[in-house]
């Protein structure tokens, strides 16, 4: 029996009675056609399905690598991320007017006429700056934060904790299978005419067909990664910069989210 699923709207899209409640379960009325449909009604809460942060993070801005030494000599290559104006709050949502917790974060300043009215109607609304970059943080609670309320990194992170890194990596267009997926070659003499070609993507009869996710040359880079449990090796007040270990996604100048690591059973539940 073949069973349909409407799609149940979030409150912003719900009448008055229903948002002011900002409570509704999904219930199954059968219809004429011996299918199923999914109704709204209210009685429990709505529930947003999202990546749970395990603290408040920040943005900063790449600014490139170097090698960093310790007090034992031991040496040590770090990226050094720097700090534009921002990382203000600009919204707080509540699960009882959104359906969920989460803190909205603006960063790196920019001139008004470089925003469209709704995002400078948006940050006026909290009293803050025109900043260019807004992502939001879903925390487990909420308390403590407030619009227009700035975040200072060494007030929330400090040397030798662990941070996870998101951005956006390098750019490098249509590749190869060799560049992009790390195949070998054949060989280059002995009459061999197959050098750097991709070779066979498939049976002829059965299957006859090439299978969905086949590495092939196609576009590299340019995706959003995380690397996780990355160490802070210095945190530097004066030039306002933190070192931290590794290499980080991105050229110089790239957008760089950092938050606490999550690590089960420490800052995140383990359920």
């Amino acid at each position: 029996m073949a069973i349909a699923m409407a799609v149940v709207s979030f409150p912003s899209l719900l009448n008055k009675a229903t948002l002011s409640s900002s409570l509704f379960t999904p219930t199954f009325i059968p219809a004429k056609s011996s299918s199923l449909v999914l109704k709204s009604s209210p009685k429990t809460r709505f529930v947003v399905s999202a990546s749970m942060e395990a603290g408040i993070g920040v943005m900063g801005s790449k600014l490139g690598m170097m090698t960093f030494f310790e007090e034992d000599g031991t040496v040590v290559p770090v990226t050094v991320v720097g700090f534009r104006e921002g990382n203000i709050v600009t919204q707080i949502k509540t699960l009882a007017t959104d359906g969920y917790d989460a803190v909205q974060i603006g960063y790196r300043r920019v001139r008004d006429k470089k925003l469209t009215k709704p995002e400078t109607g948006h940050l006026q609304k909290a009293g803050t700056i025109p900043m260019r970059h807004l992502q939001e943080f879903r925390l487990q609670s909420i308390d403590g934060f407030e619009p227009n309320q700035k975040l200072v990194f060494d007030e929330i992170f400090k040397e030798g904790d662990l941070v996870d890194v998101a951005g956006t990596t390098i750019g490098k267009g249509f590749q190869g299978g060799i560049k992009r997926h790390h195949f070998k070659r054949g060989q280059m003499t002995h009459g061999s005419k197959s050098h750097r070609a991709l070779g066979s993507i498939g049976a002829g009869t059965t299957p006859g067909r090439v299978y969905k996710g086949k590495k092939m040359p196609g576009r590299m880079g340019g995706t959003r990664t995380k690397i996780r449990k990355l160490k802070i090796v210095k945190v530097d007040k004066e030039l306002n910069v933190v070192m931290i270990k590794g290499a980080l996604p991105g050229k110089p100048g790239n957008l760089l989210r950092i938050t606490p690591a999550k690590i089960v059973g420490v800052n995140i539940p383990k359920n």
